[in-house]
């Protein structure tokens, strides 16, 4: 048997349309699944010439159509004639030009999907017609501008970024939406017509970068925080180097120097287990308890009240104390190399990990032995290293690790692979007159999810699937694992959409909960390592045994479709970034440096984990499977170093741009200064005689330094006639924005609607949160489909908020729920506040 008909998606049949990163990314990630996918280019070939094309045309039949002739046109139709999902990636409107209106198609076939993924949205009156190459969405939406605490202290500004993070996050979304329409037509028979613009996505992914509270309490605030306030308050200047910057990271989250010189990212703050043993393995915990470090029993009560000034496991610490461990955690890591660190911490349930370069992980020994990296016989490459699936389900995960090589074929060819998968699968859905009429409700309307999830990444995927009209029960412990700048600040982003309840289900009473409310839901969902799903009796022989039909999905740090030698290792969004390269080319490898955008790796760990449930949910609708998801941060870090993590015999040196002070690709594609700003020029050799024609940058062509030309030139004027030149020209070209402004200029007070009217950008203002501060943040709104309804998020509750209704909903009285209140086997709260002072 072809192994992708054993695969969830075996019998789903794709066109690919679509050019640069995201659009065929989407059709990888379906074809990894299984789906056969034909991939149709313009007669010139690929927009993106690039060996990683290499990766996201794997699993693809190719081809080559010229959609402006008469005959192409008429193939490209009879292709999409004989397909379930159509996909492109092109400025709005430009595929209704070419002749493939996607209204009209549905209109004739509504049983057809179909997903637009523009640079902007369609309703973008300003922007949708920009040529919105990567860069281009990065400076607009703030990606370039919004860059840390560090690179404020440095007096960097603006950054930039070679990751493609837009196209990297509009991937999974997409992908999920897809799958999700997939799973309704399992139901209905009905397609949908979707869009996700990769701006919207790209706001959605920096959602950490862009909410902001209202007076936030002091106690949140980092060392470098108090510093930038301290330097604006004073007129000092932004000038820290990178060395002096080192002084003003929390011990816990900060890099350290090993015995062979080599780097060590130690991640253990905020939480108390994790900082005491990163200390013992260290061997310097009982020396500073011996020196006084206080050690306060509830971090979640106001710090007025605090039995200490501070305490091990909270974050930030004052500098007093952060100067004292720092010094000692320094001299401690440079009795061991990185590479005996990583054990040590890894098999002693310790956040961190060695920094290593993109080339390192790309060949490490874990990453190809788990599938995370997988070999694939390219006709242009040879043998090539490229990145692992980012979503699997555990028992069908082997048949995913040996993905078929890109392959040219004539366009007889690719119908006749169409027609064949049509013959090999039997339809299950319902088609012709029995298709039903639009609902108008969300995907998942009748879902019902236990969030068994905590920090980022876990939190985020379920919060992300209340959008489609999920139900989703948050449970936590009745006493917290994390400080409240983790265990209460990130879940006013992870919590939206979900009722809260507090159970010890360590004890008797309190498991007994948890069966309950397994038997009660469809779908459950942890971020664990492997080692915790027997104790926790969520391997899958247990939690069969309690609910035979309910789907399970996993999170975590290094876990990957073989079980490898980490598996066991836990970890955060910043272990994996330091781990896989990306630190090493944020600031290059001698001076590591986190990539700024906190949740970087982590929310879009989230979206795949969606992306995961969601095809549980449509193999299970098809089939009536039961399976269990999976994905990891591990996973995502290749779809975010797509452009860099791959390997082939002769491949050019992995020498993309790094460190702080690169502020661009090359001379064509590069941040320069203009008279009165800023500006990202994103054009290339092929636009050469565009940029000679621009009043202003005559004599470009002649140029024997394009740089120092481009320079001079845009100095001469200011940034809005520069990128008002360029967008006529259709040259890529932004003014960088702050996030900071977006905000301001496309916020409003909730209004219970989800902002997909509103463009690009959307904001929304909640007066009265529940945590008692105005906060703001951007809306989910990044998917829009044309028949399926998208919901608004309800605030963040604070934590037990349900705990009554949960019980209750069980059957439990009011006596009994009280009972177990009072015996702290269930809870209402962390502390008196929900945002503690």
């Amino acid at each position: 048997m072809n192994k992708n008909n054993q695969l969830p998606l075996a019998g789903v049949r794709v066109a690919d349309f679509g050019q640069q990163i995201a659009g065929p990314a989407v059709a990888m990630v379906l074809a990894d699944l299984g789906a056969t996918v034909v991939r149709i280019d313009p007669p010139q070939g690929p927009s993106w010439q690039h060996p990683a094309n290499a990766i996201l045309n794997r699993n693809k039949s190719c081809l080559r159509l010229d959609l402006k002739t008469e005959e192409g046109l008429e193939q490209a139709l009879e292709l999409i004639a004989n397909v379930d999902v159509v996909i492109e990636s092109f400025r709005p409107d430009v595929m209704k030009k070419l002749g493939v209106d996607f209204a009209a198609l549905r209109e004739q076939r509504p049983d057809l999907i179909t997903l637009s993924i523009p640079g902007f949205a369609s309703n973008d009156e300003l922007r949708r017609d920009w040529k919105a190459t990567e860069a281009v969405i990065a400076a607009t939406s703030g990606a370039y501008t919004d860059m840390g605490f560090n690179r404020v202290l440095m007096g960097v500004n603006p950054s930039f970024s070679p990751l493609p993070l837009g196209s990297s996050y509009a991937t999974s979304l997409a992908a999920s939406s897809v799958v999700l329409a997939l799973f309704e037509r399992e139901k209905t028979g009905r397609g949908d017509q979707i869009e996700v613009p990769v701006a919207a996505a790209l706001m959605e992914g920096l959602s950490y970068n862009s909410y902001v509270i209202d007076q936030l309490p002091e106690r949140y605030k980092t060392m470098r925080e108090l510093e930038i306030e301290h330097r604006k308050e004073n007129n000092i200047e932004m000038d820290l180097s990178y060395e002096d910057l080192q002084e003003y990271l929390d011990p816990f989250y900060r890099t350290y120097v090993c015995a062979d010189g080599r780097m060590f990212y130690c991640v253990c703050p905020s939480h108390r287990n994790h900082a005491k043993r990163a200390l013992q393995a260290l061997g310097i915990y009982e020396e500073l308890m011996a020196e006084g470090l206080p050690d306060v029993k509830d971090l979640h009560m106001p710090t007025a009240e605090w039995e200490g000034e501070t305490s091990i496991g909270v974050y930030p610490l004052p500098k007093k104390w952060a100067d004292i461990i720092s010094e000692k955690m320094k001299k401690a890591f440079l009795q061991k190399t990185s590479d005996e660190w990583g054990v040590i911490f890894g098999e002693g349930q310790i956040p961190g990990a060695p920094h290593r370069t993109t080339k390192e992980w790309v060949n490490s020994e874990y990453s190809n032995e788990s599938g995370l990296i997988v070999e694939v016989n390219d006709p242009e490459f040879g043998t090539m290293k490229q990145p692992g699936p980012i979503a699997w389900l555990e028992n069908e995960a082997e048949a995913m690790l040996t993905p078929r090589p890109r392959k040219d074929v004539p366009y007889a060819d690719a119908l006749a692979e169409l027609t064949k998968c049509a013959q090999e699968h039997v339809s299950t859905r319902p088609q012709g007159q029995d298709i039903q009429a639009a609902t108008g409700e969300g995907w998942l309307k009748d879902l019902r999810i236990l969030d068994l999830t905590n920090v980022i990444a876990g939190p985020h995927s379920t919060a992300f699937l209340a959008r489609f009209g999920a139900t989703i029960t948050k449970l936590d412990p009745v006493t917290p694992l994390y400080d409240p700048l983790i265990g209460t600040l990130f879940t006013f982003q992870t919590g939206v959409g979900k009722q809260s309840a507090l159970v010890d289900i360590t004890t008797d009473e309190g498991r007994n909960i948890f069966e309950q409310l397994v038997k009660n839901v469809d779908m459950v969902v942890i971020n664990a390592p492997e080692r915790q799903m027997i104790p926790l009796g969520l391997d899958g022989e247990t939690l069969l045994s309690i609910n035979p039909e309910v789907l399970f999905c996993r999170l975590d740090c290094f876990g990957a479709p073989r079980n490898g030698s980490k598996k066991n290792y836990i970890g955060y969004d910043d272990i994996i970034q330091a781990n896989s390269g990306i630190m090493s080319r944020f600031g290059r490898p001698e001076t590591p440096e986190e990539h700024a955008h906190l949740g970087t790796l982590d929310v879009n760990c989230g979206f795949a984990a969606a992306l995961g449930m969601a095809v549980s949910l449509y193999h299970k609708q098809k089939t009536g499977k039961v399976s269990r998801s999976r994905t990891s941060l591990s996973a995502v870090t290749n779809l975010a170093q797509i452009p860099f993590a791959f390997d082939y015999e002769g491949r050019d040196e992995f020498n993309e741009p790094s460190g702080r002070e690169v502020l661009g690709n090359n001379a064509l594609s590069h941040f320069y200064q203009t008279s009165d700003g800023w500006i990202f020029l994103d054009s290339n050799q092929g636009e050469i005689e565009q940029l000679n024609q621009i009043e202003g940058l005559e004599g470009i062509i002649q140029s024997q330094d394009k740089a120092d030309f481009i320079k001079q030139s845009l100095l001469k004027a200011p940034t809005s006639y520069w990128v008002d030149v360029f967008v006529k020209a259709d040259i890529a070209a932004a003014e960088p924005m702050a996030i900071e402004n977006l905000r301001e200029d496309n916020s409003r007070v909730a209004d219970n609607k989800v902002g997909t009217d509103k463009g690009s950008f959307a904001f929304s203002i909640y007066p009265d949160h529940p945590s008692g501060h105005c906060i703001t943040q951007i809306d989910q709104y990044s998917i829009r489909p044309t028949e399926s309804k998208i919901m608004a998020a309800t605030p963040t509750e604070a934590f037990g908020h349900s705990t009554r209704e949960v019980l209750a909903d069980l059957g439990y009285n009011t006596d009994q729920v009280e009972s177990l209140l009072e015996r702290k086997i269930a809870g209402l709260g962390w502390g008196k506040e929900f945002l503690p002072s």
